[in-house]
């Protein structure tokens, strides 16, 4: 049973992506995608990679605050190698990317597994509420916009059932895990009880605030590489906020539902970028650019660190 359950985790995901690849691609013709491709300004493509590239090295740099309370002191080296290379793991099993980093920093530089896989959660829940804040934001800036959107597309009183329903589900949820003592509510508190800590642990580190600034700092990376590629398509060049904020978001959330976004990309950007009466086509080119421009350096600087891990670990060990 077990193994299926892996399987399926693995699998589903895969077939999803490759389903929603086809569909892209059945609503944009290949020569047209081709020719948004070459008509691209790459200046702002590269210019966005690179500010990709800088965000997660300033991931890698957090890290070692977290790692300090613990009493160990890894080298940034490893700590980037390990973040490159648990993105492109992602890319084939999905979330055994934070899984694999750990295992990195075990064998490299002998942060023990689960010590190093709680650090890296922590992260997660840092990251969680950057995201809630942009999401915050956005929807405080085009509330209307997206209220009204959502009231075009569905029936209003069906919309109204959907949330409540929606809302009376999280309250049961919520009261079933707070009176329940099976496995799964036991596990569910366990988990909750593990991010509040981990958020909290944050405060308790001597450099609280250099882990703050950096994680403000990664996801201000975040919107300005999201941003400056959307520059690439003078179709785009129009772009607002709203619109950049409502993109970012949904894209975010795709890479969750696919192998690193694969196929569910440009389809969350389209889906963003109508709500502000956006034209699909270059919105659809502009989502398969960015994620195609940073795919290519998961690829490259990932498969590097995944080669030049125990290379420039040897080399260390031996002075």
């Amino acid at each position: 049973m077990s193994k299926t359950k892996s399987f399926l985790k693995v699998v589903l995901p895969l077939l999803l992506g490759v389903a929603l690849v086809w569909y892209s691609l059945s609503q944009i013709s290949i020569s047209t995608l081709v020719q948004y491709f070459k008509d691209a300004n790459y200046f702002w493509i590269i210019l966005g990679v690179s500010l990709g590239v800088l965000s997660h090295a300033s991931r890698a740099y957090r890290w070692l605050f977290m790692a300090e309370p613990l009493g160990y002191k890894p080298k940034f080296a490893n700590s980037f190698m390990a973040v490159y290379s648990a993105y492109l793991i992602n890319f084939t099993i999905p979330r055994a990317g934070e899984i694999a980093r750990a295992s990195i920093l075990a064998n490299y530089e002998d942060v023990p597994f689960d010590k190093g896989f709680g650090s890296i959660v922590a992260e997660r829940v840092a990251d969680t509420i950057m995201l809630l804040i942009i999401i915050g934001v956005a929807l405080i800036l085009k509330f209307k916009i997206i209220y009204d959107f959502f009231i075009e597309k569905f029936n209003p009183s069906t919309l109204f059932i959907g949330i409540a329903a929606l809302l009376m589900l999280i309250f049961g949820l919520y009261f079933f895990i707070k009176r329940s003592s099976s496995k799964f509510a036991l596990k569910v508190k366990s988990f909750i009880k593990g991010l509040i800590e981990g958020a909290l642990s944050i405060f308790k580190m001597k450099k609280k605030w250099a882990f703050i600034f950096h994680t403000v700092f990664i996801w201000v990376m975040y919107l300005a590489m999201f941003y400056v590629t959307t520059l690439a398509l003078p179709e785009l060049s129009n772009i607002s906020l709203a619109a950049v904020l409502i993109g970012f978001i949904m894209a975010s959330f795709s890479i969750a539902a696919t192998n690193g976004g694969i196929g569910s990309f440009p389809e969350a950007i389209v889906i963003a970028f109508t709500v502000f009466s956006m034209s699909e086509d270059p919105s659809r080119a502009f989502g398969w650019i960015m994620w195609s421009s940073q795919t290519i350096v998961i690829i490259v600087l990932g498969g590097l660190s995944l080669t030049y891990l125990p290379i420039y670990n040897r080399k260390k060990n031996s002075i």
